[in-house]
């Protein structure tokens, strides 16, 4: 789970409102199970670790609701994307 923090501030008549979130629990949890081996459940296999706050952004910045089709794509690009790599835990091989 990400710590969230949350900060309110006026600017001149505006009311601004500043949200971060760490994600490093979903980091390391990640590379704990790259490091154990802990990526393969039976015929199952964890390609990642996202938080749900992180895919929340994705389809958002994708224009994509989580119920819609194309959701599962736009995960499936960042997550193979060199940028995000940190959150995965299968390599694709076996």
């Amino acid at each position: 789970m990400p710590k969230i923090s949350e900060q309110f501030y006026q600017d001149g008549d505006k009311l601004v409102h500043v949200k971060q979130q760490d994600y490093n629990p979903a980091l390391e949890q990640a590379e704990m199970m790259r490091q154990n081996g802990n990526a393969h459940f039976g015929e199952s296999v964890c390609i990642g670790v996202i938080d749900a706050a992180l895919m929340g952004e994705w389809l958002k910045e994708a224009g994509v609701k989580s119920n819609d089709p194309a959701a599962e794509e736009v995960i499936k690009r960042k997550m193979l994307s060199g940028e995000f790599d940190k959150f995965r835990v299968w390599d694709g091989k076996y």
